[in-house]
């Protein structure tokens, strides 16, 4: 057997860090404890492997996998479902990771709804809907322990209306509590007051929490991984990821990946990288960081992209920040990348800053942006790079070409890999 090197991550979440508790040279088994939540906001982390523990820093645990895979695991010792789900170390696994066991505290008495966030909005991806084709029952399993624990008198799964196979399988498990909302196939639906929005018609405030409308919304992966802790006892030892762009097999979902897995192995198992790459994307590519083959996957990990090389442009270019792509680091990163000398930077006119990250008043509602471009071309732009939802890089397009300015986007990269169409002019449906 090949051994293999596994690096979990003690903070893979929204809070503090877990807790190394062990030290190298122990042995562990599939399912043990190795990092143990810190208090207040922390999780649980779990080994995804048998094997030695060879390292142990203060953000990370390694260990070589030196016994076989099995389906066996050590099983979580709690009873009580909210309890269950807090010692298996489940996060939101949509991107942030908040701790799910804390979202659940919500009582949702008087009418409240659990919202199955199963849009799966960033392109590409496609191991969400992939799960509800294999596991449509135990994901509506996991919807009703979530809505038992809330005292929540609705559960609904919000997905978009082009999943055809996924909506069919979910209609054979839904009892008379939960609904099917079907969404548009537009970016951002799968933001989480978006979704809110388009379920509830009530659009929060961007300081607002779901609980303002009565509500608690959960990635369709994280509910699965609920229905595993309850109902078998099993803490987060694996991840559902896709791997696409510029690999030799093509966009492949893997579900189950060990958690901690190294990007290399995941794209030896997509058939390794084409010969022309220009980047490595953890995640989607509106919202992913550039990543290197020496990196390993965590709880939130849900795509790793191998993008084409970058265009060259070394004319003067401006950058347009959105709240629902990526953002101003990003966009220079890949301004470099590009030979780009970058003159000005200008956000979405619905970007609002909340701490260290951006919000849009209203997600995929965009009311124009002319005058960013404008600002931009008055400072010397030739060229925009952009981070623009669906509806905001429409609004760009019907200036920015009139204005004889090259349009990028910062999702390009991956797209033009898969073979999807780019981020430009789109009919909004």
């Amino acid at each position: 057997m090949e051994e293999e090197v596994y690096r979990f991550y003690l903070k893979q979440h929204i809070g503090k860090p877990a807790l190394a508790c062990v030290k190298p040279g122990d042995d562990v088994f599939t399912g043990q404890l190795i990092g143990k939540a810190d208090e207040g906001l922390s999780l649980n982390i779990h080994s995804s492997v048998s094997g030695s523990i060879l390292e142990v820093t203060k953000e990370y645990i390694e260990i070589l996998k030196n016994l076989p895979d099995t389906a066996e695991y050590l099983h979580l010792s709690e009873t009580d479902p909210l309890k269950l789900i807090e010692e298996a170390g489940i996060c939101g696994m949509g991107g942030a990771g908040f701790p799910t066991f804390v979202k659940l505290q919500t009582d949702l008495s008087g009418g409240g709804s659990v919202i199955i966030n199963a849009a799966e909005c960033e392109p590409i991806l496609e191991h969400n809907i992939k799960r509800i084709i294999k596991s449509g029952e135990e994901v509506v399993k996991g919807l009703a322990i979530a809505m038992e624990i809330t005292n929540a008198a609705k559960g609904i799964i919000a997905i978009k209306e082009k999943q055809k196979e996924a909506i069919d399988i979910l209609k054979k498990h839904v009892n008379n509590n939960m609904e099917i909302f079907l969404l548009p196939d537009l970016y951002p639906m799968g933001e989480e007051r978006a979704v809110i929005r388009e379920v509830t018609g009530k659009l929060l405030d961007i300081n607002s929490l779901p609980q303002a409308a009565k509500a608690v919304v959960m990635n369709l992966e994280t509910i699965y991984r609920v229905y595993e802790a309850v109902a078998l006892k099993k803490p987060v030892i694996h991840k559902d990821i896709t791997v696409g762009g510029a690999v030799k097999e093509g966009t492949t979902v893997f579900l189950d990946v060990l958690a901690g897995t190294k990007v290399s192995k995941l794209l030896e198992m997509a058939g390794g990288l084409k010969e022309d790459v220009g980047e490595l994307i953890m995640g989607g590519p509106f919202t992913g960081k550039r990543t290197t083959k020496e990196d390993f996957t965590h709880k939130t990990t849900g795509g790793i992209l191998a993008a084409m090389p970058f265009l060259q442009d070394k004319r003067d270019m401006g950058l347009l920040v959105c709240a629902c792509g990526g953002n101003e680091e990003r966009l220079q990163e890949i301004a470099a990348s590009m030979g780009a000398n970058v003159v000005g930077v200008e956000f979405c006119k619905q970007a609002k800053r909340v701490k260290d990250n951006l919000k849009c008043d209203n997600p995929g509602k965009c009311p124009g942006q002319s005058a960013k471009v404008l600002k931009l071309r008055s400072l010397g732009a030739k060229s925009l790079l952009i981070s623009n939802c669906t509806d905001c890089s429409n609004t760009v397009m019907s200036i920015a070409p009139q204005l004889n300015l090259s349009v990028y986007h910062c999702t390009d990269g991956a797209l033009r890999a898969a073979g999807l169409r780019l981020v430009r002019k789109i009919h909004l449906t």
